[in-house]
């Protein structure tokens, strides 16, 4: 019982060494890779077109789009945005549809967000923008 004890010991020490050197290493690593992928929050508003007062679009969608470009460059220095279609039900009973831009943030505050929004509300004539706020994991791959 000895002999197997003297064998068996030395086998089992290495063994438990390089699972220590094994998981060192990988936690090691994992400041790497943190590094390229942050956490961050993606705010995606839905601004809507038709005028607050009348229903009717306040510009048509082309003019719309491209007077939203301009504001997002002016304050962000780019944008992604994306074309919807929102629809809903007044207090009246009446369906209403209107033309939407999907606005997409990251990398901002939740202030300078509530900024922008006060601006389109004013330029669209809204009563309020839509905001979501989803926490996500950012990696800007370059290969």
């Amino acid at each position: 019982m000895n002999k197997k004890f003297n064998v068996l010991f030395p086998v089992l020490s290495i063994i438990a060494l390089c699972l220590s050197i094994f998981c060192v290493v990988k936690v090691m690593q994992a400041p790497e890779a943190a590094a390229s992928e942050t956490k961050d929050i993606q705010y995606v508003l839905y601004l809507g077109t038709n005028d607050k007062d009348t229903n009717e679009p306040v510009f048509p969608p082309e003019v719309a789009k491209e007077q939203l470009k301009e504001i997002l460059i002016q304050r962000f220095g780019g944008y992604t945005i994306t074309d919807a279609d929102g629809g809903w039900i007044g207090d009246d009973g009446t369906g209403y549809q209107e033309y939407t831009l999907v606005i997409y943030l990251s990398d901002t505050s939740l202030d300078d967000v509530h900024s922008l929004c006060d601006e389109l509300i004013e330029e669209y004539n809204q009563s309020s923008v839509l905001i979501q706020a989803n926490e996500t994991t950012t990696e800007f791959y370059g290969g």
